[in-house]
């Protein structure tokens, strides 16, 4: 489930103007964020519950157990608590760029984020659950999952332990949970962090849980690695309130208590192996991130050339309908290019894969995909069309009627041919776009290059290094088509 973030967005501008960079020489990290009077947190609030999610009587206002904690934290330091709406993929990066004085949102405590960031001592101790249809019965613990259709959430242990347990087939989420996906049927099963299944998938009729948990992790709060002062501080607050029962209570409320949370009481960091991976990573040549990145530019190519087919013929008959059609088909296909360039195209999609549901259509994610970008391009590509078409002399019309032809066969034979001409620079411009705006079809499941490098990213935290392979596959893919159109500019040239 997704929750909107506009109300509470514009709640937290004010938040954006605030700097959360490290302290100055002489000053600690706790004496800055002291004199400012506000704690600045970052958070993925489209997540959902049950971290944090705009109060639906107020979204000015957050509810969710990790604002709860961010609240009780920062009372225990004598400030008050404001939330940064921050990408999840983006928390750790927008963190050391000093956004924010932390970054607490299901952040598993493990080697590889601590290559880059300091973790606090843990606040919640999670396992994963499996969690299918009702009806299902072929799936019962996670060896089940091999050769099944698994939705988790991007760049997390979850992810990681299914790719090691050898399932193959994994749609990645990061704006919804994938449980509405598991009760239509899209996907088997869902793999994911325990308080998340026990909001969402516990209380639904249609799910249930398959098998006991799997594998344990903890939740940690993320500092720059220069704010070791800020780290202990709130370690030492973390640790008063598991110890007087503040933070079971936050826990009690959410109905996320059980016996795992005992751990609290005995972590240990495990500093040694943190700092063998972070060795590790760094040393990992490139090259071993590439099967992974041209798999996913691979889906790119064929998602953006199929979306392209349908846009270009979609488009060509809304042009033709709208320029000669009857007025009444002429009003539709204008108000069909109107409604499509006027809203946004994530909108547009989730409407597709999210909404259609409720009325009985259940659409694959790539399905979704191909037909949401050619609906949506197809709206710019009837305008590319239109203006091709009238800017041919009326003359050339009038002299195929002249000639004895029919209308159909004068706008296939001297109209279309012409006007293709004039529209090819901006179609192809409209196609190279394409290529990049197919990154936004990851919000319903779809693993292109785009996801499959916040996946890497997040995992590795090697942000640059591997965003400019990233950069040169999506260069590689679309200067050749930008070749092929000069090429056939010029032959059509040579033929008038």
């Amino acid at each position: 489930m997704s929750h909107s973030v506009v109300a509470i967005a514009l709640s937290f501008t004010l938040s954006l103007c605030l700097s959360a960079q490290p302290a100055s020489a002489g000053r600690s990290t706790i004496d800055t964020i002291k004199d400012r009077g506000v704690l600045l947190w970052g958070c993925d609030i489209a997540g959902g519950a049950p971290m944090a999610f705009p109060d639906p009587n107020d979204p000015s206002k957050l509810l969710g157990f990790e604002a709860d904690i961010a609240d009780a934290i920062a009372k225990e330091l004598g400030v008050k608590a404001r939330v940064v709406q921050t990408e999840w993929g983006s928390l750790v990066p927008a963190l050391e760029r000093g956004d924010y004085d932390m970054a607490m949102n299901g952040l598993e405590i493990i080697p590889e984020r601590e290559m880059r960031v300091l973790m606090s001592r843990p606040y919640y101790v999670y396992t994963l659950q499996v969690v299918v249809r009702k009806d299902e019965e072929r799936i019962r613990n996670l060896a089940d999952l091999r050769g099944k259709t698994v939705g988790t959430l991007a760049g997390t242990t979850s992810d990681a332990l299914l790719r090691k347990t050898g399932v193959s087939d994994i749609r990645n989420y990061s704006e919804v949970w994938p449980f509405d996906d598991v009760a239509l049927g899209r996907i088997d099963a869902a793999f994911i962090d325990s308080p998340i299944a026990m909001y969402y998938a516990k209380p639904d009729p249609r799910l249930k849980y398959a098998g006991p948990p799997e594998g344990e992790g903890f939740y940690g709060i993320a500092f720059r690695q220069t704010d070791r002062d800020l780290k202990n501080a709130i370690n030492a607050v973390l640790d008063k309130l598991l110890r007087t029962g503040a933070l079971k209570q936050i826990y009690d409320k959410w109905g996320l208590w059980d016996r795992a949370q005992s751990k609290l009481f005995s972590f240990g960091a495990a500093d040694d192996e943190a700092e063998k991976l972070r060795a590790a990573s760094k040393a990992a040549p490139l090259y071993s991130f590439l099967p992974m990145l041209l798999k996913g530019a691979i889906i790119t190519v064929l998602l953006s050339v199929a979306s392209m087919a349908l846009a270009i013929t979609f488009g060509l008959l809304i042009a033709v309908t709208r320029l000669y059609g009857p007025p009444v088909f002429g009003s539709i296909a204008n108000a069909y290019v109107e409604v499509y360039r006027g809203t946004p195209l994530l909108i547009q999609l989730f409407i597709l894969y999210y909404g259609l549901p409720n009325a009985g259509i259940t659409l694959s994610p790539l399905a979704a995909a191909i037909i949401g970008l050619g609906m949506n391009y197809a709206a710019y590509e009837a305008e590319v069309y239109r203006a091709g078409i009238e800017a041919v002399p009326r003359g050339q019309m009038e002299a195929a009627f002249s000639l004895g032809m029919p209308r159909a066969l004068a706008l296939r034979r001297v109209i279309f041919p012409q006007a293709f001409k004039i529209s090819l620079p901006a179609v192809t411009n409209d196609f190279i776009a394409l290529f990049k705006d197919s990154s936004i079809v990851s919000v319903i499941a779809m693993v292109e290059l785009t996801k499959t490098y916040g996946i890497l990213a997040a995992t590795t935290l090697r942000y640059f290094e591997l965003g400019v392979v990233v950069a040169v596959l999506y260069f590689g893919m679309s200067y050749p088509l930008s070749i092929l159109a000069r090429r056939l500019e010029r032959k059509l040239k040579e033929k008038v």
